[in-house]
């Protein structure tokens, strides 16, 4: 038998080998044929969803087709184009396997970029899904879209075509690894589809870590509003254990005695992230100052003061004063408020997030530090102790990925609102001139040059201000000398003890009510005598004084003080014929009447305002005149008096009442 019999012979090995060969062209041939179909199949899900299913459902929040739908029209560019690489492959059947590796090397970095985003908005999405279903009449209606778009969704609906993008992207491996089962190794192809296999299994371990970091971070940044019990019930062994394993770590590494862990780059970011959060705690700051002195500016409104002068200059300077304060300056400060100050405070909140992961991120590096020294001394660690690790691993990682970006994008952000409130003032100034273009042509000095309407401006206001001081100068020559404040009830003692202490030049009243704002700042009534101790505060304020009041020390406003002039009581002015030498007691010009007691059936007023709580009392009003009938309860209590007031009859604390002073009759005049 010949060597050609021999070898055409069916089952001989050649015949073999052709035909595993003819079967393995085969199995890759469908391989590729079924990614092309269901890529195809893909991208037209995804474009129903895009467009009919998302257009249909507009009954719900664009907040949350935001969250449902994410980022899927850019998943769709990518696809479309990566589908028409795929078309083109067919072609050239001979290298299409080769193409289609390499065209999968072309695209794995996209694939990541828009895959990432959509899976770890994922979660988010079911949650609103699971919201949707506690409502049925929502339900019912959504599944009814569903339904009419792509029947083959069933009752499972809107979950169904949600997760269809996270199969794709985890079954490319499978499709590459199917063709590249049924390529030669030797043929040229093979290592390109083994490239390509690897870096899409690497494109969804990058994308479930990128996941896992955001699952963190959302754990991190989210701010829970909870009370001080709520704070305090969530205390417990564990977290006191935590935070003392913690404390212990940072003290060591404070006292030298363990290594700090260093991180340039993120020292570096963090450095830019707080330098970036001040320039925008400051602008809110800045703009929040501007807004209240517009406000402030927009109350005075001088075009509805009436100044008798009819026509002239005056009617319209006011014709332009209420045009721009009715129009140009109102809708500067809506356009401010809504362009400026709301942006801002939307960037100030976007902070929050990231500033609760650094400072998680430091807690976190504290318990890695710890089980990295656990893991050198014994050389493994408890499965929570390995979770603590992975956690700041994948904070660090997530900080040091996005911070550069949410950096950038915040200098932006705030470039924007500097340039759109330098355009608003811009635009402000354009109306302003444009609106007083045609009132300023009608006013006398229209035709004056700026140099010469100056100095006009100047002469006026020093002309008119040297009148009106000579006018004030005239005016304090005739008034008559301020009146002295009542004394409080009950406080002769404490005034005779100051005095005593002090002497007379040293005591001040308080002239009006002061309301202590500092911890050295003291709270008193209007009439209370206090000892003057120094006439400014430790950082030499000549505004602030210190002063006793016979039991409390601390500092009030001195333009509340006035000097206290001393009044001899009347027992004195009987027993002594005329003023003796060396005499503590001063006579003011007026002479206020003496507060020893309450006496019986005389008017006095009501220093403070009383509420009466029974049938007995009777309620009263400060400055309102009262007549005392008696200066005692029926025990004989002086603390309670019997006044009438407006014909009522009862009893108020005798301390609420003080007698007013009279000044001397007085009048003036003006000069001639």
């Amino acid at each position: 038998m010949s060597d050609h019999e021999s070898t055409s012979r069916p089952g001989s090995p050649d015949e073999e080998g052709r035909s595993s060969e003819d079967r393995r062209l085969l199995h890759q041939r469908l391989a590729v044929r079924e990614l092309l179909d269901t890529e195809v199949s893909y991208l037209h899900m995804l474009q129903l969803c895009a467009s009919n299913i998302r257009g249909r459902l507009q009954q719900l929040p664009q907040g949350d087709l935001d969250v449902l739908f994410s980022n899927m029209d850019e998943i769709i560019q990518v696809s479309s184009r990566f589908l028409h690489g795929l078309q083109e492959t067919a072609s050239k059947e001979e290298e299409q396997v080769y193409l289609i590796g390499k065209l999968f090397l072309e695209f794995q970095e996209e694939f990541e970029r828009v895959y990432k985003v959509y899976c770890a908005s994922y979660d988010q999405a079911l949650l609103l899904l699971e919201t949707y279903r506690k409502e049925p009449e929502l339900q019912q209606k959504i599944q009814s879209t569903i339904e009419a778009v792509v029947p083959q969704a069933g009752p499972s609906g809107l979950s169904f075509l949600l997760v269809i993008p996270l199969q794709r992207i985890t079954k490319y491996p499978l499709l590459l690894q199917k063709i590249l089962e049924n390529t030669l190794p030797d043929a040229s192809a093979y290592l390109v589809l083994q490239r390509a296999a690897s870096a899409l299994q690497d494109v969804n371990a990058n994308i479930n870590e990128y996941k896992m970091r955001k699952e963190v971070a959302s754990k991190y940044t989210r701010v829970e509003p909870l009370s001080l019990r709520e704070r305090l019930a969530r205390i417990n062994t564990h977290t006191l254990s935590k935070k003392t394993t913690r404390l212990s770590q940072l003290l060591k590494q404070e006292a030298g005695l363990v290594p700090r862990t260093e991180d340039k780059e993120f020292d570096d970011l963090e450095e830019r992230f707080q330098w970036v959060s001040l320039c925008v705690t400051e602008l809110k700051s800045n703009v929040a100052a501007y807004l209240d002195n517009l406000e402030a500016f927009l109350r005075f409104r001088p075009h509805e003061c009436n100044l008798d002068i009819p026509g002239g200059p005056v009617e319209q300077y006011s014709s332009l004063s209420r045009d721009l304060q009715c129009q140009a300056f109102l809708e500067f400060k809506q356009r401010l408020e809504g362009l400026v100050w709301r942006p801002l405070c939307s960037l100030a909140k976007a902070l929050v997030g990231p500033q609760n992961l650094i400072k998680k991120r430091l807690d976190k590096l504290l318990d890695f530090e710890r089980v990295e020294e656990k893991l050198l001394e014994v050389g493994s660690v408890t499965y929570e102790e390995e979770a603590a690790r992975h956690t700041y691993q994948a904070l660090n990682s997530l900080l040091v990925a996005e911070l550069p970006q949410f950096n950038q994008l915040v200098m932006q952000w705030l470039g924007q609102i500097l340039r759109t409130f330098v355009a608003l003032q811009k635009d402000l100034s354009e109306q302003v001139l444009q609106r007083a273009e045609g009132s300023v042509a009608q006013l006398p000095h229209h035709h004056l040059s700026e140099l010469a309407f100056r100095k006009l401006v100047e002469d006026t206001l020093g002309q008119t201000g040297s009148q009106l001081r000579a006018f004030r100068e005239n005016f304090e020559k005739v008034l008559p000398p301020p009146t002295a404040q009542p004394l409080l009830p009950g406080s002769e003692r404490q005034v005779q003890a100051l005095l005593g202490r002090y002497g007379p030049g040293k005591l001040y009243q308080v002239t009006s009510n002061i309301s202590g704002s500092g911890t050295l700042d003291l709270t008193l009534p209007r009439g209370q005598i206090v000892a003057l101790l120094q006439n400014k505060d430790t950082k030499g304020n000549s505004s602030r004084w210190l002063v006793d009041t016979g039991g409390h020390r601390g500092y009030v406003p001195a333009g509340k003080l006035q000097l206290y002039h001393v009044v001899p009581s009347e027992k004195e002015l009987r027993g002594q014929a005329g003023p003796r030498e060396g005499s503590q007691h001063l006579t003011p010009e007026p002479t206020p009447a003496p507060v020893c007691s309450v006496p019986a059936v005389t008017q006095v007023v009501a220093v403070y305002p009383f509420v009466s709580r029974s049938s007995h009392e009777v309620s009263l009003q400060a400055g309102q005149p009262v007549t005392v009938l008696e200066a005692q309860d029926k025990k004989g209590n002086p603390e309670w008096s019997l006044v009438e007031v407006n014909g009522q009859r009862g009893y108020v604390p005798s301390s609420f009442l003080a007698r007013a002073p009279s000044p001397a009759p007085w009048g003036w005049t003006l000069p001639s």
